[in-house]
């Protein structure tokens, strides 16, 4: 008999976000871990937020939406907030019921950054390292440092003459610019969008993109990345 493609419209749900979660899925041991890192840092967490006032986003729930940003490389913080509005595993993990609301993207940076200046994050993945589970997994005798471009979320039409003698883009939501004949450099141009970004290339006859240089140490025995940077593209590691 073929089912039913009816949709039942119910006002009220019963779904145990813990059974929807499988019982070997990896994310369960990393929340063990993780959990047990940020009940060592509550102290730390105390000391950043004042005793009254209205309650900002708890940094555990934070720091948990930031790892799963790593994880499954989220490109930005308001994608991150889209899939936690529908994503039940998201919301597991970083702690959200089915009805509790999402945050706004603006708001979630902003609380992101507070973390950031208070090096709060550096020590919570410090901690994570030191764990016993994942110490376990690490040696000091065998590990690589190496560099990658990373790709700059800019456009090349960004680009213009820092004395502001380009020429404007056509008219439209994304105008063309003509660059033939153009000499770009990054003594003489930067990007409209991101100041940052370093015209660089990979190679000779490879063509220059607006970049920035990551930098990872990785231990080679478990294949683990233990620390990572992120640097202009200058073309030094």
């Amino acid at each position: 008999m073929r089912g039913s493609d009816a949709r039942s419209g119910e006002l009220f749900s019963y779904v145990d976000l813990e059974e929807r979660v499988p019982a070997r899925h990896p994310l369960r041991v990393i929340l063990r871990i993780v959990n047990d890192v940020l009940a060592a840092l509550n102290a730390e967490f105390a000391a950043l937020y004042a005793a009254g006032g209205r309650p900002s986003i708890a940094p555990e729930r934070l720091l948990r939406a930031l790892l799963l940003q790593a994880f499954y490389t989220i490109r930005s913080e308001r994608q991150l907030m889209e899939q936690l509005h529908y994503n039940l595993l998201y919301r597991w993990f970083v702690g959200l019921g089915v009805d509790d609301p999402v945050w706004v993207a603006t708001v979630f940076t902003k609380n992101r950054d507070r973390l950031l200046e208070a090096d709060v994050a550096r020590k919570f993945l410090a901690a994570l390292l030191n764990h016993k589970e994942v110490r376990a997994l690490l040696s000091d005798e065998h590990f690589s440092v190496d560099g990658t471009q990373i790709q700059a979320w800019a456009s090349m039409k960004s680009v213009v003459a820092k004395d502001g003698s380009s020429e404007p883009p056509s008219s439209g939501r994304n105008g063309e610019r003509d660059f033939h004949g153009e000499k770009r450099s990054n003594a003489t141009h930067a990007s409209s969008t991101d100041p940052e970004a370093q015209l660089y290339r990979k190679g000779r006859g490879k063509e220059a993109k607006l970049s920035f240089m990551g930098h990872v140490l990785m231990e080679n025995r478990s294949g683990l990345i233990v620390a990572a940077a992120l640097t202009q593209a200058t073309g030094y590691c």
